[in-house]
Parts: structure tokens; sequence; C-alpha cells
């Protein structure tokens, strides 16, 4: 099996991030919106956390965009 060369940490550019904040309750919606919310590491309302910005947590996003609002 052919070694894997380690990634380079120097030189990389800085991770963009986004700033998702949950501002409706998670209560009484479908299983998979409420599982996006927690894959997005929000569990109370007006709580703020910081996510990278990747395909998969676009999409999340966009399937609870009713429920989250994303911070500038």
């Amino acid at each position: 099996m052919p070694e894997r060369e380690p990634k380079q940490q120097s030189g990389q550019e800085p991770k963009q991030m986004l700033r998702v904040r949950l501002v409706k309750s998670r209560h009484g919606r479908l299983k998979k919106h409420q599982a996006c919310v927690r894959g997005l590491g929000l569990r109370r309302i007006g709580q703020t956390v910081d996510v990278e910005d990747t395909p998969a947590v676009r999409g999340m996003i966009g399937k609870v965009g009713y429920m989250v609002e994303v911070l500038p």
C-alpha cells in the first residue's frame, strides 16, 4: 500500500466561516430539520455558532433557513 503524503499546514488559506443563529424553536419540526439544526451545533434559541463554509453546511442552512439566520 503506497504511503500518503501528509497535508501541508503552512501556506494554506484560512477556512471561510459562517456565523449562524437559531431564531425559531426546533420543537414540532420535522425530524430531519431538527437533525440539521443539531448538526450545525445549535441547541437553544438565540445561540450563535461559527461553522465552516462547505457545501454540506450550506445545504443544511438551506433546508432550515426558516429557523436560522446567517450573520455577516
